[in-house]
């Protein structure tokens, strides 16, 4: 406890200077969980908008691995022969 409370005292500004940086993030995290709970709440149109176009962009991703493994199949097949 000694070496602690003797390592603040010769270096108080820098301890000064990370708590209040450690307070700063803490602020900013709080703000940044109060509008995600806001956005969560109230929805936001944008948000159904994007949701549906991933839901699009997921479903054609899938269809074109589906065509590509197809056309592996066949080539490996021809290989083969």
């Amino acid at each position: 406890m000694a070496g602690i409370r003797n390592w603040v005292e010769q270096n108080q500004a820098l301890a000064i200077a990370l708590i209040v940086q450690a307070l700063i993030a803490g602020a900013y995290i709080l703000n940044m969980e109060a509008r995600l709970s806001t956005l969560e709440t109230r929805g936001s149109p944008h948000l159904e908008r994007i949701e549906n176009r991933l839901t699009a962009l997921e479903g054609e991703t899938e269809t074109n691995k589906q065509r590509i493994d197809r056309v592996v199949e066949i080539m490996t097949r021809e290989l083969k022969k």
